[in-house]
Order: structure tokens, then C-alpha cells, then sequence
């Protein structure tokens, strides 16, 4: 190794000790974003959707009878005509209502139903 390699080979060095120290400077941080605002849990719910269903008995059938439904068959249900129905919100039960018309459509008129106070909820 000549003397003009060792000075070359010096001088790089140099260099490179100089770029590392500025590798290991502290970074700058971006300043913090402000923490997402906090959302009404009760309010929110209140917006999602739910199937509200009318239930109107049951019957308990072998698989044989039910082959022999028709068009003209009739099968008693478990609920006796004018009792309240039991009304439910995505199959849990929350209450009991009754048929009625309205305009040309069927709907349900509330008998009794279950606490459904959503502001009782805590985030």
C-alpha cells in the first residue's frame, strides 16, 4: 500500500465517521395528532339497523305430515286467537304486540315491551 492509497483510504474514513454521526442525531418528531374525538356509543347504536318481527306461533310437525301439506291444508299454531304475539328484535324476544291495519298494509300495535333505553349504556 503506497502512500497516496493510505491517504485516500484516511480520508474516506474521515468521511464515513462524519456521515454516521449525522446518522445518529435525533430525528425530529411530527407533532402529535389530537386524540380522535370521543363518539356517543348510545347515539351511535341508535343508527344501526334491526329486523323487528312479529311472531306468530309455532307447531310441531312430523316430517310426515308436513309431506302431506297441500294448498288447502291448515295447521293450528300454539298461540290462541286474539292473544298478544311476541315481538322480536333480530330473534330475541323484547316484548308482546298485536296486528292492525294501517292503509293497506299490516302492522303491530305495542302491548307491552322491554326496557330498550339505550342512554343507559356506557362507552
Amino acid at each position: 500500500m503506497n502512500m497516496n492509497d493510505t491517504q485516500a483510504l484516511d480520508a474516506l474514513l474521515d468521511d464515513f465517521n462524519e456521515s454516521s454521526h449525522q446518522l445518529l442525531e435525533p430525528i425530529e418528531e411530527a407533532p402529535a395528532s389530537p386524540a380522535p374525538a370521543r363518539r356517543d356509543l348510545p347515539q351511535l347504536m341508535r343508527k344501526i339497523p334491526v329486523t323487528l318481527t312479529l311472531e306468530v306461533g309455532e307447531a310441531k310437525l312430523s316430517l310426515h305430515e308436513l309431506t302431506q301439506l297441500g294448498a288447502d291444508s291448515v295447521v293450528e299454531l300454539n298461540t290462541l286467537a286474539g292473544e298478544p304475539l311476541t315481538l322480536k328484535v333480530n330473534g330475541a324476544t323484547i316484548g308482546r304486540a298485536e296486528v292492525v291495519v294501517s292503509g293497506e298494509n299490516y302492522g303491530l300495535k305495542i302491548i307491552e315491551i322491554a326496557g330498550l333505553d339505550l342512554d343507559q349504556l356506557q362507552p
